[in-house]
């Protein structure tokens, strides 16, 4: 079937909306006409670095209605609301015990640019397209294992469902599956960006006493005192490792990075209290730590934790609860951008004009 997709032929290159050949779903797949699809900053870093092999279709926020399953599909059926989320294999020991973020496999099955079985289902001029994420959801339609695949309401806008597959997962589900912070403990948030600001929103769930946002934008800072913060930082104009301890009585109980900058993943160590749990979420460089002073004669822990440590068929439904019942406004970090503006949507993104952009494709 020819489909509309935003193709990507080399490293940095703009995206260019190109017709493509898609292939029908085999077993255990489910092909989705694409209603949207967030923009998220990892798609722009595998274009940038060569994180799958080119030409490739990107995009892993897709969200949309199952147009037809494959022989062995029974959680979804034509008709179904989905939101895509990231792949994984099912089968490892991290699989069968909850953890699917860090499948054995997730670097081949997200990255390497081929479904499960090895092979392809995008084509353009008899050559492969690769796929990303086990969706590529930047066109019109998608195939994805039934894995990818979460059913969700359908007296939801399925428009604006797309980023709980990745990014908003990422930032809520840090909270409410990793830390698990009791109610009145204390957290600090570096980087409000839409992890970031998702987040805060888990925060104030699970009745964080200090929810403390730290930025360099102060409509962002402003938007997470709308959404739960109760006490911000610009760091361009402050000792945030100070001004953290002093509003905290000693440091918080726990803190999430979300901007990957050195400089702020220390200040995220240093302001923990004693016993203090510090989550990394971003991407990271190699940086240098003190072990002893920073992390071991406190007894702090630091953690990496991908995609929100989430299940995510259980976990997106019950986000899309907590929205009905008003108490996860994420569709408030949200511009709607139409297909066509996808590079318009990278560049406000980079740029912070939008904090969770999301393409409208049919």
């Amino acid at each position: 079937m020819k489909i509309k997709a935003a193709v990507t032929h080399s490293m940095g290159e703009e995206f260019k909306i190109e017709e493509v050949e898609i292939s029908d779903p085999k077993a255990n797949e489910v092909l989705i006409k694409v209603v949207a699809s967030g923009v998220c900053h990892t798609d722009a870093v595998a274009r940038d670095i060569g994180l799958s092999p080119f030409p490739a279709v990107f995009g892993h926020e897709g969200s949309g209605i199952v147009e037809k399953v494959g022989e062995g599909v029974r959680t979804v059926q034509p008709g179904d609301h989905v939101v895509l989320s990231y792949a994984s294999c099912g089968h490892c020991e991290n699989c069968l015990t909850g953890h699917p973020s860090v499948c054995v496999d997730f670097n081949a099955l997200n990255f390497g640019g081929k479904m499960e079985d090895g092979t392809h289902r995008l084509h353009q001029h008899h050559h492969e397209l690769s796929t990303f994420f086990g969706q590529s959801s930047f066109g019109t339609y998608a195939i994805a294992n039934e894995r990818n695949v979460v059913k969700v309401d359908k007296d939801v806008d399925i428009a604006l469902l797309g980023p709980l597959g990745c990014g908003i997962q990422t930032g809520s589900g840090t909270v409410l599956n990793k830390l698990r912070p009791p109610f009145g403990s204390s957290i600090a948030i570096y980087g409000t960006g839409a992890v970031g600001l998702s987040a805060i929103m888990a925060a104030k769930i699970v009745g964080c006493k200090h929810i403390i946002a730290i930025d360099i934008h102060e409509s962002r800072l402003e938007l997470a005192k709308e959404l739960g913060a109760t006490y911000v930082i610009n760091s361009k104009h402050a000792d945030v490792v100070k001004e953290i301890k002093e509003v905290t009585k000693g440091g918080t109980h726990y803190g999430i990075d979300t901007t990957g900058v050195p400089i702020v993943v220390r200040q995220g160590l240093q302001a923990l209290r004693p016993l203090g749990q510090l989550a990394i979420v971003g991407v990271t460089p190699e940086m240098n730590i003190n072990v002893h002073e920073e992390i071991m004669a406190e007894g702090k822990t630091m953690v990496g934790v991908i995609e929100g440590d989430a299940v995510p068929q259980l976990f997106i439904p019950e986000l899309v609860e907590y929205y009905k019942k008003g108490m996860f406004p994420f569709d408030k970090l949200v511009k709607f951008y139409d297909f066509t503006q996808i590079n318009d949507a990278f560049e406000d993104s980079k740029k912070g004009v939008a904090i969770k952009p999301i393409l409208k494709i049919s």
